[in-house]
């Protein structure tokens, strides 16, 4: 036993010897005395040019090295310089095994990183080019290191403390000569105390970053207490406070705050974070979200909620130097909210309690996202909303001059772009549900309403699209097929009693029609842009109106006119009206590209039926009719307009041509240019009236005469027989 205590003694005192030892050398040794050698060292291992203008000072208790006034110099320009650093650690906690930080101190860190036109950096140039041979035993010798560094994984956890890190006034310049990006790093300022894991320990940062290319601003200052487990994987973050004040090109001069705050944790062992009170903020533009999240893999499992306060959209853009969004109704885009519930299994998030405000608009729903297959799945229902709040002012003073028919095309195809970007509808899978209660656009109000689409493969398809349109209903269907260059579109659509005096009026300020419309159109097209779908557009519509007008043309006093002038008299009706009423209206369109063909026009009117034939060009807006009115009977209670026999069965014409939505009123009118084939025919009926008369006359003639010689035979042989 005795031998044991003074083998410890022993230990001890050498342990003493030595602490003596080193403090006494520190003590005498002067480390300014070896600048030339250490500066010589570096120039020696690395391409660097040391330059140690400062004093070098070192301690014992704790054990500490203070350099001051360092420059390092690469190719003849400064790299890297410092004014001040002090790094100390207990020396009691080195003896304990127990590594303890007592201070370090970094002040006016200046580095200057740049890349050269061909992209290189010059801190790849610090270290001189190895050898061909110098490499090979380089590559040999890690092979150890690795080894050891996979067998420390296990051991036992790290136990480090540092009593207090102090950054400040340090700089880090970027150039990049190839791109010309200039970015700068200054004022960082890191101050942190009583760091030791296992435990909580204030952190403040300041920055200010400035970047060339964008010219950009942030004044940036964040605090919070931080905390990490001894094995380095737990970490959490609570009372963050950030507050980034931006300015410059992106925000056109004008000058932005950011915020953000809350608490974080997170567990890479178990793969789980959680953000609490978390808050974000830009401008007025507010976001509070608390949220779960396990499984850092291909399949999360999200929880919480997402809170988006109401803010005006357009006061957020005049905040961070946008260009304004011009709408019609000055008051739009002025109270926008979002929130909604997160959920799901693991893999597919789901959105459920969805509401979104746009002003008076409310919408909620639900939806969801497989990560797996990027599958979307909505379902969103909404109250009422009028689109043309949202639509751009109309420029007052001048309206826009229409460009010349035949530069159309050529307008169209300098401005027109692709309609859809196909590369993206290849990839979707969807399937969406919308309904709205009421939708007002381009002045049209559109009740009901309810969509359904589906995408996938390629293929995306409006299954549904229907609504209630002025005392009628409407129901559509799309399918478009972009698995080609040239995608394919199939419409189908049917409306039903919709009256249209009030549509056209609406939508087009068009009140040249009434009655209640039923239309079927089954039609296709090829392409990916609005001119190239109408070029190739090919299918029909068959419509008819049943107990309608046409507004603003009086058709019976175009028929008059007609008759007037065959019975070679003058109307004498002042009171025409402007209408012409119908009982029933049909006929078929078939489409070929811009040009609506029509063969087979029919209505019923007051004692005419009206027939026709003609073309409707689109885009143009223009069409191009040969009406005929055909007389079955007595029209008008005017005399001139009295309807012969000469004229009963004939057609009286009526040419309607010009462009539909400038002069609606001054559309049709009579054609004299076709009325003389119309003499003709009333010509040919006179006459064959006239011949039928001549034969009757004679008929009767031949009929008396033979009654006469008859009377006159009978009356002899009757007296014969008295005789």
């Amino acid at each position: 036993m005795k031998a044991v205590r003074y083998l410890l003694i022993a230990i001890v005192a050498l342990i003493i010897l030595a602490v003596v030892t080193v403090a006494i050398a520190m003590a005498v040794i002067n480390p300014n005395d070896y600048k030339p050698q250490i500066e010589q060292a570096v120039e020696k291992q690395t391409n660097l040019d040391l330059v140690l203008d400062g004093d070098i000072g070192w301690s014992f208790i704790p054990l500490g090295l203070e350099l001051n006034n360092v420059e390092a110099n690469l190719e003849g320009s400064r790299f890297v310089a410092l004014e001040q650093l002090v790094a100390q650690i207990d020396f009691w906690s080195l003896i304990a095994m127990s590594p303890q930080v007592d201070t370090f101190v970094l002040n006016g860190l200046d580095a200057r990183l740049e890349v050269n036109e061909q992209g290189e950096g010059n801190w790849t140039r610090i270290m001189p080019e190895p050898t061909g041979d110098a490499g090979q035993p380089a590559a040999t010798e890690q092979a150890p290191a690795t080894e050891t560094a996979d067998a420390g994984t296990g051991g036992a956890p790290l136990n480090f403390n540092v009593d207090n890190v102090q950054i400040s006034n340090a700089q880090v310049h970027y150039t990049d000569k190839s791109t010309g990006q200039d970015v700068t790093l200054e004022n960082l300022a890191v101050n942190a105390s009583d760091i030791t894991l296992g435990s909580e320990f204030p952190l403040d940062i300041s920055f200010r970053v400035e970047t060339a290319k964008p010219a950009f601003q942030v004044d940036g200052s964040i605090s919070a207490r931080l905390a990490a487990n001894e094995a380095l994987n737990d970490f959490a973050v609570s009372g963050l406070k950030a507050v980034f004040d931006m300015s410059g090109e992106p925000f056109g001069g004008k000058s932005a705050t950011a915020e953000l705050g809350g608490s974080a944790k997170a567990n890479l062992e178990n793969e789980t974070a959680t953000l609490s009170g978390f808050s974000a903020s830009l401008a007025n533009l507010s976001l509070t979200t608390d949220l779960n999240i396990t499984g850092f893999g291909d399949k999360p499992a999200v929880s919480g909620k997402i809170d988006i306060g109401e803010f005006s959209l357009k006061k957020l853009l005049s905040n961070l130097g946008q260009p304004a969004i011009e709408t019609s109704d000055p008051d739009a885009l002025s109270a926008l909210a979002f929130s909604t519930s997160i959920g799901g299994p693991a893999g597919k998030p789901e959105l459920t309690g969805l509401t979104l405000k746009l002003d008076d608009t409310t919408f909620n729903g639900s939806g969801s996202y497989t990560l797996a297959n990027s599958g979307i799945v909505f379902n969103l229902q909404g109250d009422k909303l009028n689109a043309d709040r949202y639509l751009p002012p109309k420029a007052e003073g001048t309206e826009a001059e229409a460009a010349p028919a035949g530069d159309t095309q050529t307008a169209q195809a300098t401005q027109e772009s692709d309609l859809l970007p196909l590369e993206t509808l290849r990839s979707l899978l969807l399937d969406v549900k919308f309904g709205l209660g009421q939708l007002i656009v381009s002045n049209l109000t559109i009740n009901e309403i309810k969509a359904s689409t589906t995408a996938r493969n390629g293929v995306l398809k409006v299954d549904e699209f229907s609504g209630k349109l002025y005392e009628g209903s409407f129901g559509a269907n799309v399918t478009l097929d972009a698995r080609t260059d040239n995608p394919k579109w199939t419409v189908g659509s049917n409306v039903t009693s919709v009256q249209t005096l009030p549509l056209l009026a609406d939508l087009a300020e068009v009140d040249m029609l009434s009655g209640g419309a039923n239309l079927k159109v089954n039609a296709t097209t090829t392409g990916n842009r609005v001119s190239v779908l109408r070029e190739n557009a090919d299918g029909q519509i068959s419509f008819n109106l049943a107990e309608g007008q046409f507004r603003k043309m009086n058709l019976t006093r175009m028929a008059c006119q007609g008759i007037a002038m065959v019975n070679q008299e003058s109307l004498g009706t002042n009171d025409w009206g402007t209408s012409t009423p119908f009982n029933d209206m049909r006929g078929t369109l078939n489409i070929n590209g811009n040009t609506l063909n029509n063969t087979d026009l029919v209505a019923s009117l007051a004692g005419m039926k009206l027939e026709g034939d003609g073309s409707v060009d689109l885009q143009q807006t223009t069409l191009d009719y040969e009406v005929g009115l055909r007389i079955v009977g007595e029209i008008h209670r005017d005399e001139a307009c009295r309807v012969t026999e000469y004229v009963q069965n004939v057609v009286i014409p009526v040419e309607c041509k010009g462009n539909f939505s400038e002069d609606p009123a001054g559309l049709c009118s009579f054609d004299g240019s076709r009325f003389r084939d119309t003499l003709k025919t009333i010509a040919a009926n006179a006459a064959k009236a006239k011949a039928k008369e001549e034969v009757d006359k004679a008929k009767t003639k031949a009929e008396e005469k033979v009654k006469e010689k008859i009377g006159e035979e009978l009356g002899d042989k009757l007296k014969g027989l008295f005789k």
